[in-house]
């Protein structure tokens, strides 16, 4: 299947995948939550990840390297820096964040299930690739990176 390795954009998966789990919202039992505190902890997600998200494209563009996803052999510098130092993929932390507010907000535990098949689905098509790449390009760099940074968190 590497046929859909770069194949499509991470934020194309999350809105499929939040999509899914609206639908999925529908049809399942719901969890009994006063919505203000849902949606406080909803919101924190959400924010938790946006900011997340941000932080990582700030670190590109200050070493002005791509943030295109599907093209990661355009990448100019490999970034190890800022939010880096924590996670090796903070803008897909920052959308399974948004995607487990999302989950929240919806109140059916059910739905939990996206956030994990979004992970899945980024980790297989979206970062083994992109990690393949960058270990091409960038060799020991990148050895002593994934060494010190988890992939996810």
């Amino acid at each position: 299947m590497r046929w859909l390795e770069h194949k499509i954009p991470p934020p194309v998966v999350g809105l499929v995948v939040g999509s899914g789990m609206w639908s999925g919202a529908q049809i399942t039992p719901l969890v009994q939550v006063g919505e203000s505190v849902r949606v406080v902890i909803a919101l924190a997600f959400v924010v938790f990840g946006l900011a997340v998200t941000l932080l990582g494209v700030i670190a590109f563009r200050r070493v002005r390297t791509t943030v295109n996803p599907l093209q990661p052999e355009a990448a100019s510098s490999l970034v190890i820096v800022g939010v880096y130092r924590y996670t090796r993929n903070p803008m897909y932390v920052g959308l399974a964040s948004v995607l487990v507010g999302w989950a929240v907000y919806l109140s059916a535990p059910l739905v939990l299930v996206g956030p994990a098949l979004f992970v899945l689905f980024i980790s297989r098509f979206q970062i083994i690739p992109e990690e393949r790449v960058l270990s091409e390009k960038f060799g020991r760099e990148f050895a002593e990176y994934q060494q010190k940074v988890r992939r996810w968190l």
